[in-house]
């Protein structure tokens, strides 16, 4: 029978080459295990198909489809009309109002669409014409607009959190409440960013302040931000569980699209539903496909091996918090963040355990990091989206890019080296997840 390493130098290598080569990542992930399927008789096609079943048989996986349903037709609603209308009411007055529009305006929109990618196509196809058409130069129009969609992944409720609560048998309410405040932080550093270069480069304000346009744009969007209190408040709440959460939030947003505005038809619910299907029919097969491809790591105990090798390195918590930061920028460079928290935060996880880092501390650091993936070449995802409305290189921005990031990764470190800047919410809410049994 292979031992670990053996295996280790199989499967790895044989993943990032298909990578390259520009293999779709569930097909890559599933020949990667080909050879050690070939060389292992008592692994069998059947059995590693068993466990990618088991995978699909999971309940928490079922609020992936429909968090997406609800993405859509909340999209189909209209709704970004009048997300953008309160995000201008709040920061159009700032210098360089139109970019912190676009960053309020991801973090209106990323609790209904909980997809990073939505968020790029829907607030980028307007923006960024009107941004450029304001004078502002595309490249930074480009960046605020990906960078600002990272958010996506932090703010609940979050996909990429859903299935690393699955994966892990972490708490996902727990995780909800960890991203709050470095959400916020991020939006604000953010927010910021945009009025030093409104500054620099003197562009313009894109309204007045007015407490009156404020209140009234609150009232117009409460519907449409009850969204998102009726997920986190429900999950945190202990009411429901994250798959009954999306379940809800479907029938919220067909309640909305179809009775209080009007503007979703049967016609546009099945539209809708069909374009969900099949992006949650790529999004389910590549995570049975990562399914296989843990399976086989954790059946040759590679994470045990992993441990052995690293664990000498360091036993201080920081530094291999900062270790785990660096593999999860580096993977997103290539692969989406969902088949890389499948594989890579089962592996990393015994590493953060043995110093003492705790479960939700770790998984906000992983999701935080994976997040540069959405913006970072080769894969880059959010980049490529706004790049193609921009209609520029994929490269051309990077400068833009980076500065974002770079305010993006302080706030990182001061959640590795002060944790309580996540662990604040659930300590507070859900004390039980550190130990603390509540007062009687």
């Amino acid at each position: 029978m292979l031992d670990a390493q053996t295996v280790f130098f199989i499967v790895f290598p044989l993943l990032l080459i298909l990578i390259i080569l520009r293999v779709p990542v569930a097909f890559a992930l599933a020949i990667a295990v080909v050879p050690v399927l070939i060389l292992t008789p008592a692994l069998t096609p059947v059995l590693l198909l068993q466990r990618m079943m088991v995978q699909f048989g999971s309940f928490l996986l079922l609020a992936i489809p429909f968090f997406i349903l609800a993405a859509n037709l909340m999209n189909a609603a209209k709704v970004t009309d009048r997300l953008m209308r309160l995000a201008q009411s709040l920061v159009g007055h700032f210098p360089g109002g139109l970019a912190c529009i676009n960053v309020v305006l991801s973090k209106l929109f990323a609790p209904l669409s909980a997809s990073a990618n939505a968020d790029v196509a829907a607030s980028g196809s307007i923006l960024i014409p009107a941004m450029t058409k304001e004078g502002y130069d595309v490249n930074f129009s480009v960046a605020v607009t990906a960078c600002s969609a990272v958010i996506v992944a932090i703010i609940p409720p979050s996909i990429i959190m859903v299935v690393w609560g699955g994966t892990l048998n972490v708490s996902v309410g727990g995780l909800f409440l960890a991203g709050v405040i470095p959400g916020l932080l991020i939006g604000f550093m953010q927010i910021g960013m945009c009025v030093l270069y409104a500054i620099k480069r003197k562009y313009p304000r894109k309204s007045i302040f007015s407490i009156r346009e404020v209140w009234n744009s609150i009232k117009a969007a409460i519907p449409d931000l009850m969204m998102p209190i009726i997920i986190f408040g429900g999950i945190v709440g202990g009411f429901v569980t994250p798959t009954e959460a999306g379940l809800l939030a479907v029938l919220y947003a067909m309640f909305l699209g179809m009775i209080v505005y009007r503007t979703v038809t049967v016609k546009i619910f099945i539209q809708q539903l069909l374009k969900s299907m099949r992006m949650s029919s790529i999004v389910l097969f590549t995570v049975g496909a990562a399914a296989i491809y843990a399976w086989v790591i954790s059946f040759f105990r590679i994470p045990a091996f992993l441990l052995s090798t690293i664990s000498g390195l360091t036993t201080n918590p920081q530094l291999m918090l900062l270790i785990i930061i660096g593999v999860f920028i580096i993977v997103g460079l290539f692969i989406d963040a969902v088949p890389a928290i499948i594989i890579f935060a089962p592996l990393l996880r015994p590493l953060a355990e043995a110093v003492g880092i705790h479960p939700l501390h770790f998984a906000i650091v992983g999701c935080i990091a994976l997040g540069f993936g959405l913006v970072t070449p080769p894969y880059g995802l959010c980049l490529l989206i706004a790049c193609k409305i921009g209609k520029i290189p994929m490269l051309q921005p990077m400068k833009e890019v980076l500065s974002f990031l770079g305010v993006m990764f302080i706030i990182l470190l001061l959640i590795v080296f002060f944790p309580n800047i996540a662990l604040f919410l659930p300590r507070l809410v859900m004390p039980e997840l550190f130990g603390i049994l509540p007062s009687p």
